[in-house]
């Protein structure tokens, strides 16, 4: 069960700051709500819209839903065109507008009504969030786990972003060339020689990947090492799927090596078989893997102290704390857990829950800002 003791002794600083947010025609939303810097709350009945501000507030931050993949879903039933825009304060005196336009196929991003490249948007809003998907990090399949990564980098780094791109456009057309190579049946020399310009790039490219990947999980345990969040042992590993293959120090080397060898490999099976797609991270709880091991309860609490590890990542390197998001809190936690995670964030990062329960308000709500949530509208208390 996760224990977190006393409040850490951080030099505070000015945290990003979500002052309000506006939302026209994404799924059932409607108005603008204006926030407090320390807990918010959405309360009501299931089915009203509070995810639905929260799924808002993430793609501010995110240019994402944590909900789809794909935006046009989030558009409201009839309409083409779904915006959502905040107020963000960097600084007291440093205020911005942040905008996402989901049009159909075309998401549109703007700064203070400035068109702007997601590598240029991110990093003015970052958050990190706790909702029932997100127990895929730890209880799912390796590509989970790498979004935690990739996403992790990205709040800390944001031009990685389109490093990620450019890689997994590789991916997609070394994958179709390789069908059509095997559906043709080319020889292996024939498809190795075709391969090569995007062998160059995904080594090039696979490599920047891993680097990042690697040094991110050594300052995750860096802090995971310190047990700021309880007693609970949880450590990570990055788990390249080149280990065994050759040394991974000179990872750039290794990987143009391997690329060579797998021709044949990848022209039987039709797609790649070599580079950072296929990694994983290894989560470890109490010394045992948590994915196979770990009871619901322990896969929780891992979740939660490797996302307080992320939020003290990121404030060491950004000199600021990101927003944080809980869905269904009580839900996924019990009153206890939630005291301690919210005594731990107090001072420290801009809260967004959602709730069901008055009972929750009743206990948690007092110097928070509560807003009730029917039809998509949500009044302040």
């Amino acid at each position: 069960m996760l224990r977190i003791y006393g409040v850490l002794n951080f030099i505070l600083c000015f945290a990003m700051q979500l002052k309000s947010i506006s939302a026209s025609n994404f799924r059932n939303l409607k108005g603008e709500i204006v926030f407090n810097d320390g807990l918010n709350v959405f309360f009501g009945a299931n089915g009203e819209g509070k995810t639905n501000w929260l799924e808002a507030i993430d793609l501010l931050a995110t240019t994402r839903s944590f909900r789809t993949s794909k935006l046009t879903e989030t558009v409201a039933f009839g309409e083409r065109l779904a915006i959502v825009s905040g107020q963000v304060a960097d600084s007291p005196e440093v205020t911005r507008k942040l905008q996402v336009a989901i049009d159909g196929n075309t998401k549109i991003l703007t700064i203070n009504d400035k068109k702007e490249a997601a590598s240029r948007y991110l990093g003015h809003l970052f958050a990190v969030r706790f909702t029932a998907d997100e127990l895929e990090i730890v209880r799912g399949t390796p590509e989970a786990r790498r979004r935690f990564l990739d996403a992790g980098i990205t709040g800390l780094h944001p031009p990685f972003v389109q490093v990620a791109a450019d890689y997994a456009r590789v991916i997609r057309q070394k994958n179709s060339l390789l069908q059509t190579a095997r559906d043709e049946g080319w020889t292996a020399e024939k498809t190795g020689e075709l391969l090569e310009p995007w062998n160059e790039q995904l080594a090039r490219l696979a490599t920047h990947i891993h680097k990042a990947r690697v040094r991110f999980v050594e300052r995750l345990n860096e802090v995971l090492e310190r047990k700021l969040f309880g007693r609970e042992e949880v450590a990570i590993r990055y788990a390249s799927s080149l280990e065994g293959k050759g040394d991974l120090s000179a990872y750039g080397e290794l990987i143009k090596e391997r690329l060579k060898l797998r021709v044949q490999a990848e022209l039987v099976s039709g797609h790649a078989l070599i580079g950072t797609h296929r990694d994983d991270l290894e989560i470890t709880f109490d010394g045992h893997d948590l994915r196979k091991f770990g009871s619901a309860g322990q896969q929780r609490s891992a979740l939660l102290i490797l996302l307080l590890a992320e939020v003290t990542v990121f404030e060491a390197t950004r000199g600021e704390y990101p927003l944080f998001l809980i869905d269904d809190i009580d839900a996924e936690l019990d009153y206890r857990r939630i005291a301690n995670l919210l005594d731990f964030l107090a001072g420290k990062t801009q809260t967004f829950v959602t709730t069901s329960k008055e009972s929750f308000v009743e206990r948690f709500g007092a110097g928070a800002s509560v807003f009730d949530v029917l039809h998509g509208a949500a009044e302040a208390r």
